[in-house]
């Protein structure tokens, strides 16, 4: 089944497949971009750099922080500064929401990376 796919490199599972550009574990939950793809798909020009809103460069799979409070439609309260994001995924978004991610008690929602700090 996963003759020619690699093992999760958090739990080391074999039991990983394929979902739309990402690679998930079903054991751990973890979901990353094959490193096969990145190196033969883009030799680095063309790359588009997300950083957050002090200057650190994000990437998959990283934990931010909230640095200001978020108004949410729909919502009576909003999101608080210093709210901790898990597992965020770097998007092109619209209108700057570069940032797709699962926040608790929101759900998903999408996020500028100017109001977020890699923590």
């Amino acid at each position: 089944m996963s003759d020619n796919l690699p093992p999760c490199p958090q739990c080391s599972s074999e039991y990983t497949y394929e979902m739309n550009a990402l690679m998930v574990c079903p054991e751990c939950g973890h979901e990353w971009v094959p490193a096969e793809g990145d190196s033969a798909a883009s030799p680095g020009a063309g790359e588009r750099v997300i950083k957050d809103a002090v200057g650190n460069v994000l990437s998959d799979g990283d934990t931010v922080t909230v640095i200001k409070a978020l108004k949410v439609k729909g919502s009576v309260s909003g999101i608080k500064a210093g709210t901790k994001v898990r597992n965020i995924r770097l998007v092109d978004g619209v209108d700057g929401h570069d940032i797709d991610c699962r926040i608790e008690g929101f759900g998903a929602m999408q996020l500028k990376s100017s109001v977020v700090k890699k923590a």
